[in-house]
Order: structure tokens, then sequence, then C-alpha cells
């Protein structure tokens, strides 16, 4: 996935646990479903990063 889609999901998500955990409360379900989410995007972010620096390096 491109990084710059990753981004928009991350800050889509981000805004997203904000709302809920406004709602229902930090340790609510619904805000650790949330995070977890965020997390996983956050991960992808970060292996694309390391992808790139690798491609970079080996040029």
């Amino acid at each position: 996935m491109p990084k710059q889609s990753l981004l928009t999901l991350i800050e889509q998500k981000r805004m997203e646990l904000v709302d809920i955990v406004a709602k229902t409360g930090l340790n609510s379900p619904a805000a650790m479903k949330i995070s977890k989410e965020l997390d996983t995007l956050l991960n992808a972010y970060q292996r694309e990063q390391r992808n790139e620096r690798k491609q970079s390096a080996s040029r």
C-alpha cells in the first residue's frame, strides 16, 4: 500500500479513536479495538519506511 494512503488511513483512524474515547472512555472495548487497528496501520507504515531505506541504501 502506498505510504500516502497509509498516512490518510492512520489519520482517519486517529480521529476515530479520539472520538470513541470521548464517548466511551479509554478502556472501552470499542476504543481498544480501534487502538489495535491503529497499531496495525502504524506498523505497516513503519515497514514501508524500512523497505524504502533498504532500497535507498542498496543503490
